[in-house]
């Protein structure tokens, strides 16, 4: 699979100062790309997309979007296929935030390799019916759970790709939420889930003589809920790895017990917010990536959600562990099989068929970076002084604000 690292590994990601923007230093970094890729990144370097291949995924096309993209990296990853390294795309306006993800990825690799997995996986569709009372209701919901293995065989019947799993009716007063749980493969696969609910609680309602039927009817798609927190929606992930003492001092100029108590006030207050994301800046690395790869960007509020974990080991290193319930994204579809989006797939070793698992594990080691070196920033009172020195865009001979 292209991304796999060699044994030697990957190298550092070349810089030239004093400027990094000149065609040599990137055309040398996206050489380097080309050879962990396997293959020309001809529109990362500008060469411009078929307009024809728009087709399907807008209308009225006038154009594409240009967003400038940088590598953080490499990645030491330990997934369920392996030992891989990486180097991780975005798509980003934001200065200093690849630098950030960068430095994070530093510090987990120091303490030997960030391990990832993908423990869950089912995208789910929440049809609501309603009904005269709570008898019928509840005598629907029997009916629906009776029906489980004829439904199975019907959403079958419209795709190849994807199949339903479970069928989990819930009661709410007189209505009945008709919680669908989907393999999707390795798409995101909500056409095709929706369709197959479509069917499904179409059916549903005429043996059960339903009032109303409201295939989006409790509409968790593509807004932050509790039950993304609690139950997961496409892809949970959990990744984990440690920061050793010596080098968070050294790098980052923070102790691990500060890295503990900053994430305890933290935590109280996310508590007072009411949020399912207790990450750090899980919708900054989110964004950027998918951005890069293709992704439906307004899954982000969903894909956010999840939680940080810091300690202290027996040795007094930084412990480190994000739980991410609800990635949702997929390698094939969509736009991810086209123009950059296919590129950095490529460069990540996830394009295709097969590259959603390892997707997710990458999303998730890089979200936990990004939370590491972001905190230590606050640690160690440099975030201003960073996002000073990279992260403005004053035009040249211009006086500062």
């Amino acid at each position: 699979m292209a991304g796999q690292s060699s044994a030697a590994g990957l190298p550092r990601i070349p810089r030239e100062r004093p400027n990094d923007f000149n065609v040599e230093i990137v055309e040398r970094r996206r050489a380097l790309c080309e050879g962990v890729a396997k293959a020309k990144l001809v529109h990362l370097g500008g060469a411009p997309v078929p307009l024809e291949t728009a087709q399907g995924n807008v209308e009225n096309l006038i154009g594409y979007a240009q967003v400038p993209v940088g590598i953080a990296g490499p990645l030491v990853l330990d997934g369920e296929t392996g030992r891989r390294e990486v180097y991780v795309p975005f798509a980003t306006n934001e200065g200093a935030l690849v630098a950030s993800y960068s430095r994070g990825m530093r510090l987990l690799n120091a303490g030997g390799v960030t391990r990832a997995r993908v423990v869950a996986e089912g995208l789910s569709q929440h049809p609501m019916l309603t009904y005269k009372n709570l008898a019928a209701a509840s005598a629907a919901r029997d009916v629906a759970l009776k029906e489980t293995e004829r439904y199975k065989v019907l959403a079958q019947e419209h795709t190849s790709h994807g199949a339903l799993l479970r069928v989990e009716p819930e009661l709410l007063g007189r209505r009945l939420i008709l919680r669908l749980v989907f393999e999707t493969g390795d798409a995101i696969g909500i056409n095709m889930a929706a369709e197959a609910t479509e069917r499904i609680s179409a059916d549903l309602a005429s043996m059960t003589s339903a009032l109303e039927r409201f295939v989006h009817g409790q509409d968790v798609e593509k807004r932050a809920n509790a039950r993304a927190q609690q139950e997961g929606r496409g892809r949970s992930v959990i990744a984990e790895g440690v920061v050793p003492r010596d080098v968070l001092l050294e790098a980052a100029r923070a102790t691990p017990e500060q890295m503990v108590r900053i994430a305890r006030s933290y935590a109280v207050g996310f508590a007072q917010l009411g949020t399912q994301n207790w990450l750090v800046q899980a919708a900054n690395g989110l964004a950027g990536v998918m951005l890069a790869c293709g992704q439906d960007m307004a899954y982000l509020t969903e894909s956010a959600t999840g939680q940080l974990d810091l300690d202290l080991t027996s040795e007094g290193d930084l412990y480190a562990s994000v739980s991410m319930p609800s990635l949702i994204l997929g390698t094939v579809g969509g736009g991810s099989q086209k123009g950059t989006a296919l590129e950095c797939l490529e460069l990540l070793g996830c394009s295709g068929d097969g590259g959603a698992r390892p997707f997710a594990e990458i999303l998730g080691a890089t979200i936990l970076a990004g939370d590491i070196s972001l905190l230590a920033a606050f640690c160690s009172h440099e975030f201003i002084a960073a996002h000073e020195q990279l992260g403005r865009n004053r035009p040249t001979g211009s006086s500062s604000v």
